[in-house]
């Protein structure tokens, strides 16, 4: 039995989708994780997006994602009732609600990191010692500080303690985490950006005028919101954020899909339009 070379890039297209899939349980691991220290008396209600911004933020995508590839790729014209019409843009509109909220979370998370405060009386990590402190080595990511690593965390600098936390960092880390939080606004931002220009692209191909001018300035604006994704998952990878470099790839690599489909969408219409 042979696999022809669709069936192949579908397999393909699909296990990324099962990776972004993934995905969000590992943000889920890290942030409870990590809400432990920063929420010590438990999360409510409304610190949720707080603590759970990046989780909520790719359960919604991923959602948004498959609705994308149903529109684009999956069903035909004819199955595009008004109740599955209605049902999508519904279900899409849900979606849209939660990346905002998620998106007001990044920039919550960002302002938290400003409210570190210097302790004047500790310059060694050691002195907090045996007490439940903990280092922030990365965004959402802690390590406690014990006798066996206490020397190799600090160079002996001013310590800043994160607001409410029993937890620790020196100023050149607070400044590495508070330019990672500032890349998850601005990764969020330019992704709200892009949907917004494939939404447009997406309605206009439904009525056969994606072309001419309203084509070149999508795909003129697509290079630059995609070069910066791009640049946002390089430094991801260079500061040694894998989950988060690894996600960002993996969701260039599915729009590139759903761009895929807009294109085949399209070449399909004009090829029945010319055989009219």
């Amino acid at each position: 039995m042979s696999i022809n070379g669709r069936t192949l890039f579908q397999i393909f297209k699909y296990a990324i989708y099962v990776f972004l899939a993934m995905n969000v349980y590992w943000f889920f691991a890290e942030e409870a994780a990590a809400a432990t220290l920063q929420f010590a008396d438990g999360v409510s209600i409304g610190e949720l997006i707080e603590a759970y911004s990046a989780t909520i933020d790719t359960a919604a995508w991923v959602v948004l994602l498959l609705m994308f590839e149903l529109e684009t790729s999956i069903l035909d014209d004819r199955q595009f009732t008004k109740t599955v019409t209605y049902s999508l843009h519904s279900l899409r509109a849900l979606c849209y609600a939660f990346i905002v909220y998620a998106f007001y979370g990044y920039v919550t998370n960002a302002d938290f990191l400003y409210e570190a405060t210097l302790l004047e009386s500790v310059r060694d990590a050691c002195t907090l010692v045996p007490d439940a402190w903990s280092w922030a080595a990365d965004l959402d990511e802690y390590v406690s500080i014990t006798t066996s690593n206490c020397s190799s965390l600090s160079t002996g600098g001013p310590l800043y303690q994160l607001r409410d936390m029993l937890a620790v960092v020196d100023a050149q880390g607070l400044q590495d985490i508070r330019y990672l939080a500032w890349v998850d606004v601005i990764n969020a931002a330019v992704w709200l950006l892009v949907v917004l220009v494939l939404e447009i692209d997406v309605r206009l191909q439904e009525r056969n005028r994606f072309e001419g001018l309203a084509l070149r300035i999508s795909s003129a604006s697509k290079v630059v919101l995609y070069s910066l994704l791009l640049l946002a998952a390089l430094y991801w990878g260079v500061k040694g954020d894998f989950v988060d470099f690894w996600d960002a790839f993996l969701w260039l690599v599915a729009f590139i899909f759903i761009e895929k489909n807009v294109f085949d969408w399209r070449r399909e219409e004009l090829a029945e339009m010319a055989e009219a």
